[in-house]
Order: structure tokens, then sequence, then C-alpha cells
């Protein structure tokens, strides 16, 4: 059996990487697109902690995050052990003690279900300065220790080496779906044509743009994200933990002195690769309000990327309708790097005709195609 994946980010690296360890003969096609949501990913994983509260929606997140061990593992197994994740903790911050008391709660209950979140403490605001000396004064936290940290391009690199050590072939290019008949038969690469089984439309933004042969009109569209990346000479962060505000921007730091800050959500700006000064305004004010410290880093690299983003805030991973031997896995928008990874077993699963080991009626690409 071959299948193509179309797509080399996190999620098509994730789905090569399960398809080939299960011996299937595997084909990634790249386009090499600057822009892509892998490439200016923060890295945080801990969607235990996300403030959208859907039961089913947050299952999924859930057992994504609690897979990245188990991923890991497979990686160290197959020799590839630079994944670059890391279990750091993370803290909710903030000034006011009621919020603060009414998140310990909750998460002290999602701890109960997904024990992955780890243990939940209050701390104050000279504890917490503790973890991460760049905070604001009078910020105090819920700290949990299960939060994790990746570098997307690490584990983007490290899936696609892992599925090459398998046997998987890399072709850059743009790809264009072949049909015969009612049937997707493989793609065309810059003349090239390249005969599949099934193709995994693994795209992130530029999805849309590969179904269209097919009158498939998927409403994935890009939301841009602009991420800073500081670095404080001389400051060993690399324990520093995940910092979660309740303004919905982040900051994390990882070895080597760095610290990440972000990110700005932008909605109808299309493929537009641009540090724009409103959207580095907004980052910096976040992230200095939060943590001052950081007033003194140096400011080294602005990144930009697109996240696909859906109407209903969910990923599109499964079957598409008319054409089960085409899969989605993809409109991962903020939740990439969390949730792609998982993805890819779950669409391995989709493509070797077995029951996924989470169900996907959720995110059915059927909920925008149908009808």
């Amino acid at each position: 059996m071959r299948v193509i994946v179309v797509g080399s980010g996190i999620g098509g690296a994730a789905c090569a990487f399960h398809l080939a360890r299960r011996g299937v003969d595997t084909v990634v096609v790249d386009a090499a697109t600057v822009g892509t949501a892998t490439s200016a990913g923060a890295g945080i994983i801990s969607p235990w902690t996300s403030h959208r509260d859907n039961d089913a929606e947050l299952a999924l997140a859930a057992e994504a995050g609690a897979y990245y061990r188990t991923l890991v593992a497979d990686l160290v197994e197959d020799g590839v052990p630079d994944t670059s994740f890391e279990v750091v903790g993370g803290m909710v911050v903030s000034a006011d003690e009621a919020e603060l008391a009414d998140r310990h709660e909750q998460l002290r209950a999602r701890a109960a279900r997904w024990p992955e979140l780890g243990t939940i403490s209050l701390l104050d605001p000279t504890q917490a300065r503790g973890l991460f000396p760049a905070l604001a004064e009078g910020l105090g936290a819920v700290h949990f220790s299960g939060a994790g940290r990746v570098d997307g391009r690490a584990m983007q690199a490290a899936l696609l080496h892992a599925a090459e050590r398998h046997g998987t072939r890399t072709v850059i290019g743009h790809a264009r779906l072949v049909t015969t008949g009612d049937r997707v038969r493989g793609v065309a690469v810059d003349g090239e044509h390249i005969d599949a089984d099934a193709v995994v439309v693994a795209a992130g933004a530029w999805s849309p743009s590969v179904l269209a042969p097919l009158g498939v009109s998927l409403p994935v569209e890009p939301q841009r994200g602009q991420i800073s990346h500081f670095t404080s000479p001389g400051v060993d962060t690399s324990a520093w933990p995940v910092v979660l505000p309740m303004t919905g921007h982040y900051l994390l730091a990882f070895p080597g002195s760095h610290v990440v800050a972000g990110a700005t959500r932008e909605s109808g700006t299309g493929f537009d690769h641009r540090v724009t000064a409103e959207g580095q305004r907004e980052v910096l004010e976040h992230a200095l309000r939060v943590a001052p410290g950081l007033g003194t880093a140096t400011l080294a690299e602005t990144r930009v990327g697109f996240r696909p983003a859906t109407p209903d805030g969910l990923p599109v991973i499964g079957a598409l309708d008319g054409h089960p031997e085409v899969v989605l896995a993809t409109g991962f928008g903020p939740a990439g790097l969390t949730i792609a990874p998982y993805a890819g077993r779950l669409v391995s699963q989709v493509v070797l005709g077995e029951e996924p080991d989470t169900p996907l009626d959720l995110v059915t690409p059927r909920r925008f195609t149908s009808g």
C-alpha cells in the first residue's frame, strides 16, 4: 500500500511517521511554503488548562497532550531522541486572588480526570517569581506540574527523520491531485505522477487549494500569528515554567536563555507574511505587562505563521465525504503542536481501515462538506 502525505508541517510529519512505522510505503510532498504554522508555533503542551469547556473537545485535546509521552518513547525507540519535548510545569497568573481560587478548583477537578496535568498548587507572588524571575510583582499563580514545552521545528524534524528511517521519501513541489473516474489515484508534482492508494491532505492553511480540484470547499482560512523570541544572555531559563495570563497571551522558556512571547491571532490577513508594527506592539505590551523583567532582554526575532483556522475552532480529521481515499488532517488552529502528533496516529488508523483510538465525530470533515 502506498500513501501520499501532502504537507510536512507537524501534522503531515506525524502522519508520515505513524504510517511508515506501520510498514506503509509513504511519500511526503511538501511545497516548502513560507509561513507554515509549525515554524512559528510557541510549543506549549498543556491542553488541560484550556478555557474551552466542551467535554468532547477537551477530551480529544487531553488525549493528544497525554500522547506526547508515548510518542517521544516511540521516537527514542526508533533512534531519534532529539524531540525537544520536556515537562516543565506551568502557571496561570493573575493579581486577582478570587480568580486564581476559581482556576485552582477547576484545575484540581481536571487533574482528577487527567492525571497528566500533575500536582495543582496555589503560589503567592514571591513563590511565582521564584519560578519565573522575570514575572511582575503582585502576580500570584496556580501552578500545575504537568505542562510541557516542545520546539515545533525540532519535533517536526524528529518525526520526518524517523519516517525516513522507515523508508519514507520526501518530494519538494506543489502537489496536484490526480483523479481517474471518481477516485483520487495520486498526485502530480512538477510533471512527476506519483500513484497512491490514499492521499492524506495535511497542508495546513493551504489545504483548501489542494482540495479545490475535487469541487470541495473546505472553510479553513489562514490566521496570522506573530510571536516574538527573546534572549537574556547569562540567564538560565531552562527550568522556567510556561506562563499563562488570563488574557490568552503566553510566555514560555527554552534552554539557551531563550523566552518566547505571543501571540497575535489575526483573521482576514490572507497569506500576508509580514511582521507588522501593530502586531509587534501587541506582543510586546502583553509580554512586558506580565514579565517586565524581559525589558532588558534582546528581541532576537519575530516569527510569522499562518494557523489553519476553522469556523468552529475545531480541527478537521477524517476521510473526505465521497472520497474515502482522501483523508484530512488540518484545521488545528493555534493547537497544532498539541493535537497534530496525535492526529497523525488517528489518521494512520483511518487510512488502514481501523477504528481510531478516539472517535472522530466531533472533527469529521463531513460537518463542512456534506449537504
